[in-house]
């Protein structure tokens, strides 16, 4: 009992500190790179804290549990939107921008739309997963076209079009000659010691990152051990325990960055991890192993996750910030969300 309670203990320590350094060292390569905040919490921050879901999800999947897979990822969506915003928003004003809304935003949307529409079939077939994973493809390469093309237009609309005309093989083949970022410095001593300083911050977030993913690992699994030592009903566990633990990263990553005032990242981390396990994480487990869908899905949890990131979108539009009330009324719809679930005491 004693070392499940120690177990658990440095789980969230490494969970807690190693959150810190990766959103410290995320926002310090978003400087020296060029790229923006928002762009490297949609990018690789979402995708470092969303490997606890990849992971678990294939594994799952390998294991022909389609339950798991797609509890897990639903119910990480929902938590990410409903407990860890709602939290973030409750520890500092999370201020927002017209950005968030009007691609990335409706990007996340759309991908819920998409995913409750193949789940119709109550199954996601191979030919299904490929296209969410093409979509994630298509997402991380418009992310980085120029902005100034779609100022006058919308840019959800122009990401549709530039998945349907294929421009992201365009895109990606001029990214992998060029690279994703020109350093255009005549000073080619002050160019190398920039690299030299961006790795450095590149061998931290590493480092910090694999300390985030371990202590989440270790958090869950010891969750868990105690959930079954207290008789919690497995459903409960399933469906919520383990889709909060894999949510951990996120939620640690996202008050630090609250806390930080770093705004942006907190919003987009949550956005672009959203993204991520729905064109992602699903795509490359029903992949693996084509996955069922259930009835409780279809009637209720995917509809709860499109509601809820309906009313995020609404927050984000009112006031282009997320305010503490806004971030309490997150949190109660999460808890609602819990009552519901448990009372129909059916495992997804």
């Amino acid at each position: 009992m004693l070392s499940n309670v120690a177990i658990l203990l440095i789980g969230l320590t490494l969970l807690v500190k190693g959150s810190d350094l990766f959103v410290s060292s995320a926002s310090a390569i978003a400087k020296k790179l060029g790229v923006s905040e928002f762009i490297i919490g949609l990018t690789l921050v979402a995708i470092g804290t969303s490997i606890p879901e990849l992971a678990s999800s294939v594994a799952a999947s390998l294991s022909q549990s389609s339950g798991i897979v797609v509890g897990n990822i639903v119910g990480s969506n929902i938590a990410n939107i409903a407990l860890i915003i709602g939290c973030a928003a409750i520890i500092s004003v999370v201020k927002t921008d017209s950005e968030m809304l009007k691609r990335d935003g409706y990007i996340m949307l759309f991908a819920s739309t998409l995913f409750l529409l193949f789940a119709f079939d109550l199954q996601l077939s191979r030919a299904e997963a490929v296209v969410l994973v093409l979509f994630y493809v298509a997402y991380i390469f418009f992310l980085f076209e120029d902005k100034s093309k779609y100022e006058t237009k919308s840019h959800f609309v122009e990401f549709i079009g530039y998945f349907v005309k294929f421009k992201y093989v365009e895109s990606m083949n001029h990214r992998i000659r060029e690279g994703i970022n020109d350093f255009n410095s005549d000073d080619k001593k002050e160019n190398k010691k920039e690299r030299g300083d961006t790795s450095k911050d590149l061998f931290i977030l590493a480092v910090s990152g694999i300390a985030v993913i371990f202590g989440a690992k270790y958090f869950v699994e010891e969750a868990i051990f105690f959930a079954q030592l207290f008789q919690v009903p497995d459903t409960f566990v399933g469906v919520t325990l383990v889709a909060v633990g894999t949510s951990l990263p996120e939620l640690m990553v996202t008050i630090s960055a609250a806390r930080k005032g770093y705004g942006n990242i907190a919003i987009g981390n949550v956005i672009g991890s959203n993204i991520t396990n729905i064109f992602l994480v699903l795509g490359i487990s029903a992949f693996v192993f084509p996955l069922e869908i259930t009835g409780l899905s279809i009637m209720f949890t995917i509809p709860f996750m499109i509601m809820i990131s309906v009313i995020l979108l609404w927050f984000i539009n009112t006031h282009w910030e997320i305010r503490r009330i806004e971030g309490i009324a997150l949190i109660l719809l999460y808890v609602v969300f819990l009552i519901l679930l448990f009372r129909s005491d059916v495992a997804l």
